[in-house]
């Protein structure tokens, strides 16, 4: 038999007993929506938990800080030398790991700062790095350009709303945040002697840059030459810094790709220092959604478990109703392999209408689930609700309609055996 004939004769089959097929495949209808609605909802809630994460902005990247000694009593001290400090020999050493592609040193600014901008008072982290352009670790300008030079500075994209007035008037509206591109920033460093009377040094440094919103630290810091973060620390401390003893405050590492950053994160960690990266949380979530999509999906499942026992009934009655159909067609040649064929092909046809129906019917459950949610979250923040609630991935169409035309193949294979073995004579004999 010709795979043309023998499609034709299923859906010639099919099509004769209307009303029991459609009424069969609403059991497969259902339990595919359940599982497409349902892994959809597990999908939407694991994109929502990582896109929203608070500093994932370069999964490629380590943050590094020094070591300090574990232990399991809280009240065991250590001293300065039990840590592991990132001295320059610690730098080669991480910089020799497969994988990583640049070290880059961030320092920070040891002593008390105050920024001051016309009337206008502020607070913010001064970080040292040893690049010449925040473009080589991931940063992008949002204004002016990323290049860093002596007396300039780049500053995140939140370091605006810092400023207040230090002498508001009692009717004084809140004050706007300033445009500091292109202004000139008055930075006065403190430092204390032993006897609490303050120094003060005043720097002037121009903004050259406003960096893109990264949801991440970098929003609230200022960035400039890690030169002049280390003049400005030596002065604070009133002597040289020897980094070979004190090391550095700390690194970013960034690696080749996300693929390997969480291998770079452990050698680095069995250095001696200590390591994050989002990468490492980013998998931790996206394990956790992996196990409730499977759960959720198993819970949908069992809904095409049910579909699938009416499948196996409906192809054990149609074979009773068309036993001396069944004599007839061996008698004028077909072969056991042709019966099996026609039996498996409208049981799987059952499954594969009421998959296509499933997948349709989900789909229309998740558009109305995001419209509602969407609404609500719009209600909630002022118009600010974007999140989807469910995010049907680019596998699961293909897979819920391949998985309940399986499920109508299996349901079918025990009658379709029945219809296959039966005896020409015994069938015709059949009332």
């Amino acid at each position: 038999m010709r795979l043309v004939d023998l499609i034709t004769l299923i859906i010639d089959n099919l099509a004769r007993r209307k009303g029991r097929v459609v009424l069969t495949a609403i059991g497969v209808v259902i339990g595919t929506a359940a599982v497409v609605t349902l892994v959809s909802l597990g999908a939407g809630l694991q994109k929502n938990a990582t896109s929203q994460l608070w500093g994932i902005n370069d999964l490629s990247s380590i943050d590094v800080y020094p070591g300090y000694p574990m232990s399991n009593s809280p009240m065991q001290n250590f001293t300065e030398a039990d840590i592991k400090k990132l001295t320059p020999a610690a730098i080669e050493d991480i910089q020799a790991i497969p994988g990583v592609t640049r070290v880059v040193i961030q320092e920070y600014v040891q002593g008390g700062t105050e920024i001051k901008l016309d009337k206008l008072m502020a607070w913010s982290s001064f970080v040292g790095i040893n690049v010449d352009d925040l473009s080589q670790i991931s940063l992008e300008a949002r204004e002016g350009v990323t290049t860093l030079d002596r007396g300039q500075v780049v500053i995140g994209s939140s370091v605006s709303m810092n400023f207040y007035n230090p002498n508001p008037r009692p009717n004084d509206p809140p004050i706007e945040p300033p445009e500091l591109l292109g202004k000139t920033l008055k930075v006065s460093l403190i430092r204390w002697s032993q006897d609490g009377v303050e120094t003060r040094k005043t720097y002037n440094l121009e903004v050259v840059g406003v960096l893109t919103e990264t949801k991440g630290s970098s929003d609230f810091n200022i960035y400039l030459p890690l030169d002049e973060v280390n003049r400005w620390n030596e002065w604070v401390n009133g002597r040289k810094v020897d980094r070979n003893k004190e090391g550095y405050s700390q690194l970013m590492v960034k690696t080749e790709s996300p693929k390997v950053v969480v291998d770079v994160a452990e050698q680095i960690t069995n250095l001696g220092f200590q390591a994050y990266t989002p990468q490492s949380t980013v998998e931790g979530i996206n394990s956790f959604f992996t196990i409730m999509q499977v759960i959720f999906g198993g819970v949908g499942a069992i809904a095409l478990l049910v579909a699938a026992i009416g499948i196996a009934n409906t192809m054990t009655m149609a074979i009773l109703e068309r036993t001396r159909e069944i004599g007839i067609m061996k008698a004028i040649g077909a072969t056991n392999n042709n019966i099996l064929s026609i039996f498996l092909g409208e049981a799987a046809g059952i499954g594969f209408l009421g998959g296509l129906g499933g997948l349709l019917l989900g789909w229309a459950v998740c558009w109305v689930i995001n419209l509602v949610a969407g609404s609500y979250l719009a209600t909630q923040s002022g118009g600010g609700g974007t999140a989807l609630a469910t995010v049907i991935p680019f596998w699961l169409p293909f897979f819920s309609v391949a998985f309940a035309t399986l499920v109508g193949l299996l349901s079918g294979l025990y009658p379709a055996l029945n219809a296959a073995t039966l005896v020409p004579v015994n069938a015709l004999k059949y009332e």
